[in-house]
């Protein structure tokens, strides 16, 4: 299994890299499984849906190759991860900027108005790894984590017909959380392996 790992944040020392280094340990423990780790706020990628993908979704023009060589990167996966820090009550910026560019019209969903939309990436399974900043109590109350479900795990996953293996929140508030969310980041990268 092949696992793809989205990320987005700039600082290396970060808990977000802290768990995705944990969440990758986890993957480790199955024998054969490989991965990729994409940290967007270090890559080379830009974000901003602009007038050449604007022409791409009307026909009028096709993809380029940085946006085919994203493509092929999530077409070798079997699962893809977006584990992120919760800006706003959802993903950075730079994380949906990489999903309104490269989960395009053709390739991740066909939207035909007299059949209508036919899901695509049905073959790969999705999973959310969003950490957090307060507690599970405001993300409940505020419905945010209804939120996060309807946009990423419905809106994304669903609209694209990924299987989804869950949406994790992570909220290291203090040393006792933070250790308790590295622990759960690896074991969510043991059960990812397995394909669950």
């Amino acid at each position: 299994m092949h696992i793809l790992i989205v990320t987005a944040h700039p600082d290396p020392t970060s808990y977000t890299q802290a768990a995705v280094a944990q969440f990758v340990s986890g993957l480790e423990t199955a024998r054969g499984t490989t991965y990729e780790v994409l940290n967007l706020s270090a890559a080379d990628f830009d974000p901003r849906f602009g007038s050449i993908d604007h022409d791409v979704f009307n026909g009028r023009r096709e993809h380029g190759e940085d946006i085919l060589a994203e493509q092929r990167r999530v077409d070798r996966a079997d699962a893809l991860v977006l584990l992120f820090p919760v800006y706003w009550w959802s993903m950075p910026a730079v994380m949906k900027g990489w999903i309104d560019r490269v989960f395009t019209a053709g390739w991740a969903f066909i939207d035909d108005p007299d059949k209508g939309v036919t899901r695509l990436l049905g073959r790969l399974k999705g999973r959310v790894i969003a950490i957090g900043g307060v507690d599970r109590g405001t993300y409940e109350r505020r419905g945010y984590l209804d939120a996060l479900q309807a946009q990423i795990v419905q809106g994304i996953f669903g609209f694209c017909g990924m299987p989804a293996l869950g949406l994790d929140l992570l909220l290291p508030l203090d040393v006792a959380s933070a250790e308790e969310g590295l622990r759960r980041a690896f074991e969510l990268g043991r059960l990812t392996a397995q394909g669950s």
